[in-house]
């Protein structure tokens, strides 16, 4: 699967307010590293695949139920329509409302997240996620990727903003516990389920290291993007820059100064934002205490 951005310039970080840098013509981060939420979708349709052996093989024993072929072909047709969102949508709606109770419900809903994430429709991204989680709590992709989304999305003027960084801490939280302890899935090789639980928890730790910096918890947002930016074979160049400005509030300069370069050497809208910051974390560092 190719990467697609799902955000766009406009929809990242409106750091500048945030994060109070020294830099005047920070007005938006911009470019996170698409390969940050791509990933997740990714890993997302072979999680899709994994569930569809474990029911094949399910469905293989003689006391397991058999599954009508019509719900079999619709569910089948709900995931061929992956390059498509609005196709997605459409079948994936359908496939709730003419089969409720199905055994493959959990994937559509949380394939569905996806495809409202890819269209940045966060109306139906939050209600369908909402729904999905409110049916199977323990939905490991739907808990990371919603958790990863509030956070980077997020309006602190908004009534609820507290809410629902409280609500994002909760699904990492919850899906770093169940990613620590999940059992290998038929299906899958001990390297394959192995970078599965890397990029769950490296979502996971991404998006809480945003919620605490949103909270001004400095220190437990380094600590946090260090465990995501260190296990991911495709760091975020966000993360980078959120960690930079982490450290720098709390006059770590030669560290943060590390922070910003690293996240200048990944192509994206902030490389240039993170060069000044570097330079001007350097300076920090030798001014005379």
């Amino acid at each position: 699967m190719r990467p697609r951005k799902f955000f766009n310039g406009t929809a990242i970080l409106a750091l500048a307010i945030a994060c109070g840098l020294g830099f005047p013509s920070v007005l938006r981060a911009q470019g996170t590293n698409p390969n940050k939420v791509v990933d997740m979708e990714s890993q997302q349709d072979q999680n899709q695949q994994l569930k569809q052996k474990t029911l094949d093989q399910q469905q293989q024993q003689p006391a397991a139920p058999k599954i009508d072929p019509a719900e079999e072909a619709a569910y089948k047709d709900f995931f061929a329509a992956s390059a498509s969102p609005d196709t997605r949508i459409q079948l994936g709606t359908d496939f709730l409302a003419k089969y409720p109770t199905s055994v493959y419900t959990e994937s559509v809903y949380s394939a569905l997240v996806q495809a409202y994430l890819a269209k940045q429709d966060w109306k139906n991204f939050y209600a369908t996620a909402d729904k999905g989680l409110a049916a199977f709590p323990d939905d490991v992709t739907m808990l990371a990727v919603v958790g990863w989304v509030i956070p980077h999305v997020f309006d602190p003027n908004a009534d609820d903003a507290q809410a629902k960084l409280d609500r994002a801490e909760k699904y990492e939280k919850h899906a770093i516990d169940i990613a620590g302890s999940m059992p290998k899935p038929a299906g899958l090789t001990d390297d394959q389920f192995a970078q599965t639980k890397v990029t769950l928890l490296s979502e996971a730790h991404s998006g809480l290291g945003l919620i605490y910096f949103r909270q001004a918890k400095y220190a437990d947002s380094v600590s946090e993007l260090q465990q995501a930016t260190q296990s991911s074979p495709k760091p975020d160049q966000t993360d980078y820059f959120v960690m930079g400005v982490d450290l720098d509030r709390q006059s770590r300069f030669p560290e943060a100064a590390d922070a910003y370069s690293k996240c200048a050497q990944i192509n994206g809208g902030l490389a240039e934002r993170c060069k000044q910051g570097a330079e001007n974390s350097k300076k920090q560092a030798s001014q005379p205490k």
